[in-house]
């Protein structure tokens, strides 16, 4: 069985339009060095967002 981590051992990023913290997700897994926003919504609003 592999072993637990607590979710603040985890990597995080800044959602660049909200500005927010957000964990690694397991789904994400594959791909996290694509990810870039916190949620879809950010996702949508990301034209929207200040430079």
């Amino acid at each position: 069985m592999a072993k637990m981590r607590r979710k603040g051992d985890l990597p995080t990023k800044v959602c660049p339009v909200c500005d927010r913290p957000f964990a690694w997700r397991k789904k994400w897994a594959d791909v996290w060095d694509e990810v870039k926003y916190c949620s879809d919504r950010c996702r949508r609003e990301k034209n929207s967002a200040s430079p």
